[in-house]
């Protein structure tokens, strides 16, 4: 009415864009309820928030849609790009982008049941992760004390169970652990009794349990909670759910899987009888083996006997022989003993002959004689060097310069010079006068030629 007002030129109402997108909102909402719209899913993602965004198409148009973490942990499969599903959902407008999305109630997928797509899928992840591999599955034990069971307590399972491992071994400790074996609570049951018998560390293998059923009776044991606490699982576990041709996750998890629950009680143990039987006929193959060892071990003591006898003849052979090596080494070492002993003897005697101590004796009495001649001669020269030198010194003295200096004369050098005349010492040149006893350093204060004295 407000658009036909405006169009006739009244007065217009005008929105605000929250006030538009809130009244969008009231209006798809109001009108899109529950809806069901069949497409293919395609840009799935799955952010840290744990919500699924994905959108939904078909060949002319395209439609977004959110799952929120909280619906989503309810989904029978996880969204998948290429899967063409039926969502059931409400349609919302989100208003930060302006744009029309649907919020996913409910997936089903079309032309594949949604808990086979949702078993696929957590079969290739579990798969990827390893806990599949035939590498991480443990041998059962060969004959376990305490047997633990998860299970219905009210079922024929456990009867059936119970009935059999009396019979093929009496006397084992078995312990039940009840839980719901189909259902919502189921899954979380059969966890807690897995996790219970891996934290108590009481059974030494342990059986998950159930009878046959249809894929949403047995789907408790197709979830992820279980299949990883089997995994966790710290003693063997035994997987004997539905019957022979019923396969679930908790079947490729766990360490060995049973075709049916008594099939699972038959393979946990062997029976008495088969165990007393495998007794006798491994007593019988040790029995017949010690007397084959012992027989491999009296030939071999003849052939050793034999062998030692051949080695005592060898060896007193051989003892004989060395003797006579002995002997004769004996009388070769005697012989060259006497033979260095003769030689030796012979060269002390010529070294007394050429005894060097008395050849040092005459060399030294020579070198001493010697020495006290040349002493002599020495002394003897040295006498007639002194009696030729003491009139050469007397002489010598006389006519020594100094003796004149005693008697008060001096002499008067210049540079290095005597001065013999007043030219060779001009006024004021310094003049070095030597006397007998020390010099004077004097300076020439007259002109050449005159004295300077009074006459």
């Amino acid at each position: 009415m407000e658009q036909i007002a405006l169009n006739w030129g009244l007065e217009p109402h005008y929105y605000s864009v929250t006030e538009l997108t809130q009244a969008m909102r009231e209006a798809l909402s109001e009108r899109f309820t529950d809806i069901w719209v069949s497409g293919e899913i395609s840009g799935t993602k799955l952010p840290a928030s744990g919500h699924y965004y994905f959108t939904l198409k078909d060949e002319a148009a395209q439609l977004r849609c959110v799952c929120y973490r909280m619906t989503a942990r309810y989904l029978k499969f996880k969204p998948q790009d290429g899967v063409a599903v039926l969502a059931r959902g409400r349609i919302d407008f989100y208003d930060a982008r302006g744009e029309v999305q649907l919020v996913v109630e409910a997936l089903e997928p079309q032309g594949f049941g949604a808990l086979q797509l949702a078993f696929e899928q957590l079969k290739k992840k579990l798969a990827a992760e390893g806990l599949f591999d035939a590498g991480r599955k443990r041998p059962l034990p060969a004959l376990p004390e305490r047997i633990g069971i998860v299970t219905s307590p009210t079922g024929a399972v456990i009867r059936d169970m119970v009935q059999i491992l009396e019979r093929r071994y009496p006397g084992r400790h078995i312990r039940l652990y009840p839980a719901q074996v189909q259902g919502e609570a189921a899954i979380e049951q059969v966890a807690a009794g897995v996790e219970y018998f891996s934290r108590s560390g009481w059974a030494d293998v342990v059986i998950v349990a159930r009878g046959g059923g249809s894929l949403e009776d047995l789907w408790a044991f197709n979830e992820e909670r279980l299949a990883r606490a089997i995994a966790a699982c710290s003693v063997p576990v035994i997987s004997a759910v539905g019957h022979e041709t019923d396969f679930t996750i908790a079947d490729f998890v766990a360490d060995l899987r049973a075709p049916t629950p008594s099939a699972a009680a038959e393979m946990v143990i062997c029976t008495r009888q088969s165990l007393v039987e495998r007794l006798d006929a491994a007593g019988i193959k040790l029995r017949q083996a010690a007397r084959l060892n012992l027989a491999m071990l009296a030939r071999r003591w003849h052939r050793l006997a034999v062998d030692q006898v051949t080695f005592h003849r060898a060896l007193g052979k051989r003892s004989q022989r060395v003797d006579e090596l002995d002997y004769r080494l004996r009388d070769l070492a005697r012989a060259a003993v006497g033979s260095r002993r003769r030689a030796l003897d012979s060269a002390a005697a010529r070294l007394g002959q050429l005894d060097v101590r008395l050849k040092f004796a005459q060399v030294r009495r020579r070198l001493e004689a010697g020495e006290t001649a040349a002493m002599q001669c020495v002394r003897l020269r040295l006498s007639r060097a002194g009696g030729v030198l003491g009139p050469l010194e007397a002489h010598l003295a006389q006519l020594s310069p100094l003796k004149i200096l005693e008697r008060g004369y001096a002499i008067v050098e210049k540079d290095g010079k005597i001065v013999k005349s007043p030219a060779d010492a001009p006024v004021d040149s310094e003049v070095r006068i030597r006397l007998a006893q020390g010099e004077l350093r004097s300076r020439v204060i007259t002109p050449d030629g005159n004295s300077g004295l009074p006459s």
